[in-house]
């Protein structure tokens, strides 16, 4: 009853305004969806019924939409209702600074001035170090969970999140009961039930069962898509990485979500650790605080070489002296060129389809620009995209960017 209480009294005009905040980072990139122009329509209205269901604790989480991509890999999909993203960005507003002073550094996933290019960066600076400019022999493990996503603990996610909440309220803005009620209802919610299931049943074939959340343990599994999920998949591994940093005092460690390298000059001691790891995600070790995560190590991608053989991580291939481009990613753009070639062979683009075809291009050479690619760029520019194309749009900065061109 207290907490219902302090529930029933907390700020509301805030919650409002916090609301049409959450809203207006929700839209980014997505206003060409249907869902978000549906609730665009009437955003304001929108806004206010969602702040009433919120204080009247009957806000329930819509059905998602569920199918699978197979690019860059095969996954599947569950995507939120436009106003549970809205929810989404209200939490992560909340609680990500609280949990931000608790990450060490070198997690990079959902992070601001973080991200793939940072981590690349960063675990190409440990080989450097480690190996003392490449004159001293050191090692690089490379490790991930299998089925990460899905394998996740919800009771265990929710109690890693309420009870730290709860440690630091002293140093927090918002309402907790409120926060609280909202944690539960998305990290509770079974995006399986009521769901719209976009494509056909051989979409999911191939797919591992450790990768879906129809195949998932009781109370297991988060939705990959939503930023809550990204989020969520930080903190949950936060005790891991302050285990490898404190207790097995690994210098060189870096992670990204469920992927993550650790560099020693000592090669039988970074083999040795493997069980330990292993353990302390699997099961509740005596003494040691964070473990029982209810995770496994994927026993086939165990990755143990020379630092000379180099490292594939976030999609580049690192090596002493030079980072390549991974030939996934490459494979990925010539694919992604190929289908905007159907489109112009097909019929005339409209104004969403050219649209579309800038911001998927230009995707990939923002990736492909910060690596030694020009003569890939070109190659693949010149001698596979239709010249149709060129009537359409202009490539600025040396294979850097299209750019639309302007209509006379």
């Amino acid at each position: 009853m207290q907490q219902l209480k302090l529930f029933e009294t907390f700020d509301k005009d805030k919650l409002l305004y916090d609301l049409f905040q959450a809203y207006y980072d929700a839209r980014k990139n997505k206003r060409n969806t249907i869902n978000a122009l549906k609730f665009e329509q009437y955003f304001e209205s929108n806004l206010f019924a969602l702040h009433e269901e919120i204080i009247n604790r009957t806000y329930e989480p819509k059905p998602s939409i569920c199918f699978v991509v197979n690019k860059p890999i095969k996954r599947e999909i569950f995507a939120a209702d436009f106003r549970d993203r809205v929810i989404h960005h209200l939490l992560f507003n909340y609680i990500s600074p609280v949990f931000e002073k608790t990450f060490i550094n070198d997690s990079y996933s959902c992070r601001t001035g973080k991200g793939t290019h940072y981590g690349i960066q960063r675990i190409d600076r440990f080989i450097r170090s480690c190996s003392q400019n490449y004159t001293k022999d050191c090692y690089i493990l490379k490790l991930d969970i299998k089925g990460y996503f899905m394998a996740m603990n919800k009771n265990l996610l929710y109690k890693m999140l309420t009870e730290h909440i709860r440690k630091v309220k002293n140093q927090i803005q918002f309402d907790i009961p409120f926060v609280f009620y909202l944690l539960e209802k998305t990290i509770f919610n079974d995006p399986k039930i009521g769901c719209i299931v976009k494509g056909q049943t051989h979409d999911w074939e191939g797919l591992p069962p450790t990768k879906s959340l129809f195949h998932a343990k009781k109370n297991c599994g988060l939705p990959i898509g939503n930023l809550t999920s990204q989020l969520f998949g930080n903190i949950y591994m936060n005790p891991f990485d302050h285990f490898v940093k404190r207790d097995l005092k690994i210098k060189y460690y870096g992670r990204y979500v469920d992927d993550f390298v650790l560099i020693h000059n000592d090669k039988e001691y970074l083999n040795s650790i493997i069980p330990t790891l292993y353990n302390f995600l699997l099961v509740p070790l005596s003494g040691v605080e964070g473990s029982g995560l209810q995770l496994k190590l994927h026993p086939e991608k165990i990755y143990f070489q020379h630092y000379s053989k180099g490292v594939q991580f976030l999609g580049a291939l690192i090596k002493p002296n030079r980072i390549y481009i991974a030939q996934r990613t490459k494979g990925n753009f010539y694919a992604a060129i190929e289908k905007q070639n159907i489109i112009i062979r097909n019929h005339k683009p409209d104004k969403r389809e050219i649209n579309n075809f800038q911001s998927c291009m230009n995707s990939y050479l923002g990736i492909m620009k910060h690596y030694k690619t020009y003569k890939i760029r070109k190659r693949l520019i010149k001698n596979r995209l239709s010249g149709y194309w060129w009537n359409l749009v202009n490539l600025r900065g040396g294979y850097h960017k299209f750019e639309l061109k302007k209509k006379t």
